[in-house]
């Protein structure tokens, strides 16, 4: 029977080459280039052959079961349904909006609430801003259906209103246990209302983005977050700058996951 650390590598491979990665380059943590280090370990994959060190093989909350994540999202949603914190609060809703993409997801998107088009179909992101979010995910070089997608609050606000403190206080709860079980190993918060609520923070965007930040999972793992504008803001204010600003925010936060951009700037943001 193989022993725990193979059997994450094993799994850490099949994940890698599920989001289409042929390799994986040996870690180093800074300031320690010069000093001697195991070689890596070679995984065959049905694939590939991917390349993990020790540390990484032991990392943890390494892929899961797809299905029982799926389940453990789906029996959340229930408890949210019953629960129905919205009720408390103003909103303008019909359906509830509560997330989509591979329940194992490595990255994960967080808006701060969804708005018209998203509340007729019940899906996050799927109008203007959703449009452009899609771009932006397929010039990292990877497909809608392989991050997670999701919102802080689960119902449409009046006339797209900024979500309140209260509302926010009543629903991040449900998103933590739901970033918990998602379990991702990088969280990109897309706009100020929503990078704002998850790192407790009242910093514009301006000194927020470009620097990484953490975010406390249900479980007290603690999670990188990059935030960044959200694409609404990007299309009210389309400029080369700030689709530059945005695309180097998207670089550090595939970086972080050990991939390279296949696109520049001007084709993933546009």
């Amino acid at each position: 029977m193989e022993d725990l650390a193979a059997r994450l590598v094993r799994q850490h491979a099949e994940t890698a080459r599920l989001l289409g990665v042929d390799f994986v380059p040996a870690y180093k943590p800074p300031g320690v280039e010069n000093q001697a280090s195991e070689p890596p370990v070679a995984v065959v994959t049905p694939a590939a052959v991917a390349l993990v060190t020790p540390a990484t093989a032991a990392a943890p909350d390494l892929p899961r079961d797809r299905d029982a994540s799926q389940r453990a999202l789906d029996e959340l949603r229930a408890r949210y349904e019953s629960d129905a914190p919205h009720k408390q609060f103003v909103t303008a809703h019909t359906r509830i909006v509560w997330g989509e993409g591979d329940p194992c997801a490595r990255l994960v998107f967080v808006g701060e609430a969804p708005g018209e088009e998203e509340d007729k179909t019940g899906r996050p992101f799927v109008g203007r801003a959703g449009h452009l979010l899609n771009k932006m995910i397929t010039g990292m070089g990877l497909q809608r259906e392989q991050a997670y997608i999701c919102n802080i609050l689960k119902t449409r606000p009046p006339d797209n209103a900024t979500p309140t403190g209260r509302e926010i206080e009543l629903c991040e709860p449900y998103l933590r246990d739901q970033l918990a079980i998602i379990s991702p190993e990088v969280i990109v918060c897309l706009g100020l209302p929503a990078s704002r609520a998850l790192l407790r923070s009242e910093e514009s965007m301006t000194r927020m983005r470009g620097r990484w930040r953490t975010y406390t999972l249900a479980n007290g793992r603690q999670v990188p977050v990059m935030p960044t504008y959200h694409p609404a803001y990007v299309l009210r204010n389309y400029t080369v700058e700030t689709r530059a600003l945005v695309w180097s925010d998207l670089v550090l936060a595939l970086e972080r996951l050990g991939l390279k951009p296949p696109q520049k700037e001007a084709q993933a943001v546009s």
